[in-house]
């Protein structure tokens, strides 16, 4: 089987935890729930995302119990980015629309403010990729981003994410259009990034 050959997988109950440095990358527990609606609730966190910033708790209920729940490696694997010093969690990072036929997934990400600046949405990013490209031999990785969001455009550029096209308003959140930047990885192009960044290590 060539790497980029998709392949079947069972339905997991369990989600594959990823181990990164300084974090770890594992299934939502019932117990994140406060931390998960603090996520949601930072109107910063959700200013270029699907959805206003939530301000009640039971807002955050139907999708929390569908992290909870929704794991399944034919359409969407959902991880808490918690550290690994207390395992707290302070942000998510999802594959989501998995098509295994075609070797595709979506990619789509969140941090808490009080994480921002410090390497750790890049770090869980990496854990991910690798997941999707070695793991379940997928052939393309896509991001939906706001155009705005040039922190977030920043991040997935130093992966080898091509800027692909812009999708206008595409988006009505909270009475305001929103256009998409649509982003594309290939695995090959990751993969050579990734030797080219052991080249330079080696040197």
């Amino acid at each position: 089987m060539k790497a980029s050959d998709p392949v079947e997988l069972p339905r997991a109950a369990a989600l594959p935890v990823l181990d990164g440095t300084r974090l770890t990358l594992r299934a939502h527990r019932e117990e994140d729930l406060p931390a998960f609606f603090a996520l949601y609730a930072d109107p910063r966190v959700t200013r270029y995302w699907s959805f206003p910033a939530w301000t009640d708790i039971e807002q955050a209920r139907e999708r929390f119990d569908g992290v909870l729940d929704g794991n399944d490696p034919a359409r969407m694997l959902g991880w808490a980015i918690a550290t690994r010093d207390d395992d707290r969690l302070i942000g998510g990072v999802t594959l989501f629309g998995i098509n295994q036929a075609q070797g595709r997934a979506e990619l789509g990400y969140s941090l808490h403010t009080d994480h921002w600046g410090h390497g750790y949405a890049r770090e869980a990013v990496a854990l991910v990729l690798a997941h999707a490209f070695d793991v379940l031999h997928l052939r393309r990785i896509e991001a939906d981003i706001d155009p705005r969001n040039a922190a977030s455009c920043r991040l997935v550029q130093r992966f080898g994410f091509v800027h692909e096209g812009v999708l206008r308003e595409r988006w009505h959140v909270a009475g305001e259009l929103c256009d998409t930047a649509l982003y594309g990885l290939l695995e090959r192009d990751w993969r050579a990034l990734q030797r080219d960044a052991g080249d330079v290590a080696a040197d």
